[in-house]
């Protein structure tokens, strides 16, 4: 099943099965590996090393969002993280709770589009 949310999603954010065919957005996306953004930091560099963001990135969640921003002014982006189960595993609930918050906020008043696909491995 390509698309798992049943309207449950926003629109900004996908979440689909490895096995599933091509999800809506994947194309040309700057992939995240859900294993290397289990902590915060983690995801911070993965993030600095798919999207090439300036090295000057904090690691906060402001300084995410400002170089996203400038990122997102430049053009459409996609994000697209493989095994998402893994996304912040290693973190407090809430700081995954905040990265969604973080990327809808961009997603509805960033000057071009974001998407997110969160891919997770099908079950064994």
């Amino acid at each position: 099943m390509a698309d798992e949310d049943d309207g449950r999603w926003p629109d900004w954010l996908t979440v689909c099965r490895d096995d599933a065919p091509q999800a809506p957005g994947v194309r040309g996306a700057a992939v995240l590996a859900g294993a290397a953004t289990r902590t915060r930091p983690a995801l911070f560099a993965a993030m600095a090393d798919a999207l090439a963001l300036p090295t000057h990135l904090g690691h906060t969640w402001d300084a995410l969002v400002d170089v996203l921003r400038d990122r997102l002014d430049s053009g459409p982006l996609t994000l697209l993280v493989d095994d998402a189960g893994q996304l912040l595993a290693d973190e407090p609930a809430d700081q995954y709770a905040l990265l969604l918050t973080v990327l809808g906020d961009l997603a509805t008043t960033a000057s071009h589009p974001l998407r997110v696909v969160l891919r997770e491995a099908p079950p064994s």
